[in-house]
């Protein structure tokens, strides 16, 4: 681990007001042609170890801190397969997916002031279960996501071509969810208590140009969308692997090429209607879903609603969290060189409420 803001001050590097800093709200402030700059400069220390050597950081012994100032939260719904899944599970004699899943990204606004990084316990929330029944969540569920991590504040719209102009980079996410809460609440309006408990993302931002090698075409559109959310390019995502761990038990990996709607897209559509961007503003993928079982992104699909419960090796089955679980999310990309490298982790441990 390098310390940018030693070595910035150190070598006279660019900027070194915005690498010194106790976070990146500055940087992700700054905009997309000085996150261009810096990045190149970091990348030019890469071959030149020995020197770099001098402002390298300890591997062990660091704490982890929320890497920026969560400015808005917006939730998507972007994986196709984890939308048929979850129509599959609450309405199996209906359509799985909703008239409106193939027209726009579907997301709603989530609580900014409940995302917390890596390493950050999480507490059961309570909430109304049914009628007349208020108390710990008994649905406590995972659900592993890519955080799309935003910069470079602007007014609305913001145009399809434009958005990568505004997606510094990635984290990994798991937006917690209590199922019986969020089920009986959702309708007409949608998540609430049951998803503004606690959102945990990583400690490191994978800054987008990282992942060059790990865009792809994202699935083929039927129908095409509206003139706003078609790019002048084909739309592409991000071939990344995720690895679901609970207590230290992989349980599932799902694949991120999946994901229906490109993170442009999703910035399209979100300034639509006016709406401008913040510096640090984050935008959930939706839970990522590939169409095996073992690729599911949460215990609502793994156990399918509890029909069929997870079973572990170390002993016990797990259709929904219990306290003292720990859930570990891990993901690595293509590498330019052809290897691979790891997005860092989330992991949060349930405490008792």
């Amino acid at each position: 681990m390098l310390d940018v803001g030693s070595l910035a001050t150190a070598q006279r590097g660019p900027y070194p007001d915005l690498l010194t800093a106790p976070n990146l709200d500055r940087l992700l402030d700054a905009g997309a042609s000085v996150w261009r700059e810096v990045c190149e400069w970091l990348a030019s220390w890469r071959v030149d170890h020995e020197r770099a050597f001098a402002h390298r950081l300890p591997a062990e012994g660091l704490a982890p801190v929320l890497p920026f100032t969560v400015a808005d939260y917006v939730d998507f719904y972007a994986c196709e397969q984890h939308a048929r899944n979850a129509g599959l599970i609450f309405r199996p004699d209906a359509e799985p997916l909703t008239p409106n899943w193939r027209h726009l990204p579907v997301g709603y606004h989530g609580r900014a002031g409940t995302v917390r990084v890596s390493g950050s316990p999480v507490d059961r929330p309570c909430g109304q279960r049914a009628a007349g029944d208020f108390g710990p969540t008994r649905r406590l569920d995972l659900e592993a996501e890519l955080g799309y991590v935003l910069g470079g504040p602007v007014p609305g719209p913001v145009s399809v071509d434009d958005a990568a102009d505004h997606v510094f980079g990635v984290v990994l996410l798991n937006d917690w969810s209590a199922r019986d809460v969020q089920g009986f609440e959702t309708r007409p309006l949608g998540p609430h208590l049951g998803k503004s408990f606690a959102t945990s993302i990583s400690a490191w931002v994978t800054p987008i140009g990282e992942l060059a090698a790990a865009r792809v075409p994202v699935p083929a559109h039927d129908p095409e969308p509206l003139p706003y959310l078609t790019p002048s390019a084909p739309a592409h995502g991000l071939d990344l692997d995720l690895a679901v761990h609970v207590n230290a038990e992989r349980v599932a990996t799902p694949p991120a090429a999946d994901l229906y709607w490109s993170p442009e897209q999703l910035v399209a559509h979100l300034t639509s209607n006016g709406a401008g961007l913040r510096a640090g503003d984050l935008l959930g993928s939706g839970t990522i879903s590939g169409p095996e079982r073992d690729q599911f992104g949460s215990l609502l699909e793994l156990s399918w609603n509890g029909r069929d419960p997870v079973a572990l090796n170390g002993g016990g089955h797990r259709s929904w969290l219990e306290d003292g679980d720990e859930v570990l999310i891990t993901a690595t990309a293509p590498a330019a060189d052809g290897g691979r490298f790891s997005l860092g982790e989330v992991r949060g441990r349930i405490r008792a409420s």
